[in-house]
């Protein structure tokens, strides 16, 4: 952490001890003056719309997101609450998102937000449709590997990281090790939650930068179908537990063809708010892997339901106390696909860099390259010079709904399967999504056709002035062509 950097922290961290400490007097009255001083400490980060509208909800005690707020103070450690302000929002909102912005115009290249790495591909379940249910104890990273991660990352402005595996907890010593020397990062572990202990709940609130997404996926039924009997009643039994921690958590929802009712039911959402969860991630499933089921793909009229279902919770009127965010339906919202460290990457436990957590294909490694040398490689670089894969974002993946894309870029940069187990080859992978993107096209073009689209203030690579002359270059080369 820079100097300057640290002096601007231990100021701001300052100012927050007070505002907190009035605000926690009486949360309702004061979130209003709460939401000016925010407006204060991070403007020119973000449009002051934004900051507006956060001053205006936090005046009307019937809104969602004031009704949302009180309840994070009401129900999360105050150490988390101070700490996560500190490390999501100075650290990698503020600091981090600047140098990430000021990195990717200087070296002409994608650098993330978010790193996803996994410590291990051990697992203690063995889920439906889940490659890392196949991949056993084989692989796993170094507590030295992972620190050079965190590093690197925080040298390029990445402050920001998501754990996934395998069951990371499994190393849940070692996590907690990790988030205790980058106390200026925020560490969101994606887990089963059937080792989370009395000791671990007390470890994440003492660090105050760890969250938990937990898996679940509807009712009892939906749940154990996919993860095994039992599992629905010991991820209850954390949250329980969690939830008398007073932890910050949330959960993790691989939505399929089987559970998207289930798992976006009223009942569903109310349980889980009762049971203390803060946030939703839902995941479309993807046919990743030797044992997947293309027949789990959420059909069309079930990506339109998630589509509505998302922007219905999110209303400040209509929705719930509780964020979430659909990553395949949330496209037009962050400029299409995010993946090949646009805004993140993935690193597997044998430590191969991949584009994204469901793209099991890549040209680097850890063990014999930088992650600055990661971003440059051929594979990145195709993510880099191609995205976005379709200017309708609700067709965003270029696996899932473009696979024609994800094959011509593994097949121009020579990367190879990184898959622990079974190589896949690249046209097998993305005929598994070939019919459902021929199916979804003509009714998300339908959709995104009817629907207003904020700007999303977007550079991509064809927008810069080194895109606009190889585009001019290649269409002068393709005129040449016609013309011979």
């Amino acid at each position: 952490m820079a100097n300057s950097h640290k002096v601007q922290r231990a100021a701001i961290a300052l100012a927050l001890d007070k505002i907190l400490k009035y605000v926690y007097k009486d949360p309702y009255p004061n979130l209003e003056k709460l939401a000016d001083r925010v407006g204060t400490l991070f403007s020119g980060l973000f449009p002051s719309e934004n900051f507006k509208k956060f001053k205006a909800a936090a005046s009307d005690p019937d809104n969602v997101w004031t009704q949302y707020a009180v309840n994070l103070l009401r129900d999360i450690d105050p150490r988390v609450v101070r700490q996560m302000l500190l490390s999501l929002g100075v650290d990698a909102g503020l600091y981090g998102t600047k140098t990430v912005r000021r990195l990717r115009e200087e070296l002409h290249c994608n650098v993330p937000f978010i790193i996803l790495f996994d410590p291990t591909s051990a697992c203690n379940l063995h889920c439906k449709g889940c490659w890392a249910a196949e991949y056993g104890h084989k692989q796993s990273l170094t507590n030295e590997e992972m620190q050079s991660i965190v590093s690197q990352g925080k040298a390029m402005g990445t402050h920001f990281y998501m754990l996934t595996g395998g069951e990371p907890l499994i190393r849940k010593n070692d996590i907690v090790a990790l988030a205790r020397e980058n106390r200026d990062c925020t560490f969101v572990i994606y887990t089963n939650a059937t080792l989370v202990d009395q000791k671990f709940c007390e470890d994440m609130n003492d660090c105050g930068n760890i969250s938990l997404a937990l898996s679940l996926e509807g009712t009892e039924a939906s749940n154990d179908w996919r993860r095994g009997e039992g599992a629905y009643k010991k991820t209850l039994e954390a949250m329980d537990l969690l939830k008398q921690n007073k932890c910050l958590f949330g959960i993790s929802v691989c939505y399929t063809a089987k559970n998207v009712d289930m798992v976006t039911s009223d009942d569903f959402i109310d349980m889980v708010l009762e049971k203390g969860v803060k946030y939703g991630l839902y995941f479309n499933y993807m046919p990743v892997g030797h044992d997947a089921d293309p027949a789990l793909i959420p059909t069309p009229a079930q990506r339109e339901h998630m589509y509505g279902w998302v922007k219905k919770m999110r209303n400040s009127k209509t929705g719930k106390p509780m964020f979430v965010m659909d990553f395949q339906d949330d496209g037009e919202y962050v400029g299409g696909c995010i993946a090949g460290g646009r805004n993140y990457f993935h690193i597997n436990s044998a430590g191969d860099i991949e584009p994204c957590v469901f793209i099991h294909f890549s040209d680097a490694n850890i063990r014999t390259h930088t992650l600055l040398e990661a971003l440059k490689s051929p594979l990145f670089t195709e993510y880099y010079h191609n995205q976005p894969f379709n200017d309708n974002h609700l067709r965003p993946c270029p696996l899932l709904e473009n696979p024609e894309r994800l094959r011509e870029m593994v097949k121009r940069s020579g990367a190879k399967s990184s898959d622990l187990l079974h190589a896949e080859d690249v046209d097998t992978l993305c005929d598994k999504c070939v019919a459902f993107a021929k199916a979804w096209a003509p009714e998300a073009q339908r959709i995104w056709d009817a629907t207003e689209h904020r700007e999303t203030h977007t550079q991509y690579y064809r927008d810069t002035p080194e895109g606009r002359a190889a585009m001019q270059a290649e269409d002068e080369k393709q005129d040449a062509g016609a013309r011979q």
